[in-house]
């Protein structure tokens, strides 16, 4: 689903697994052509949103977190960017994509708002520096 979403010419085979496509991954501008090339990361990673009060979930909720379609919570980036971001938090990781920045912040905010987890200011501060990219 996300790859559909994010993708263009999406071509699926007969259990909806992504076969081709064209995708621009947001983290690094990288284009690729082979779903395989790319990952589906979560923007609060699972164990950061354990760190940051999911731990205290029903599985049924945190199920629903880690599968969420309805808010910036999924993104398909290029598989080796999303492996050196791995569970990090904005304030030890950022975006390679300067210019992704503004969008990466608001996001990984929105993420952190929607599903009442907490921040500590180390983020806070962090999101603050990419939010000044915005124009």
């Amino acid at each position: 689903m996300v790859l559909k979403r994010d993708g263009e010419n999406v071509a699926t085979n007969a259990s909806c697994a992504a076969v081709s496509d064209t995708l621009r991954s947001p983290y690094d501008g990288g284009e690729w052509t082979r779903a395989s090339d790319v990952d589906i990361d979560h923007m609060v990673a699972l164990a950061e949103a354990w760190r940051s009060g999911a731990h205290a979930w029903l599985p049924s909720k945190r199920r629903q977190f880690a599968n969420s379609l309805t808010d910036s919570q999924l993104w398909a980036v290029t598989d080796s960017v999303n492996q050196t971001k791995g569970d990090k938090e904005s304030s030890v990781w950022k975006p390679p994509l300067v210019s992704f920045w503004c969008i990466y912040a608001r996001s990984w905010i929105s993420v952190k708002y929607d599903w009442r987890l907490t921040q500590q200011a180390s983020e806070k501060s962090a999101q603050q520096a990419m939010l000044d990219t915005c124009t």
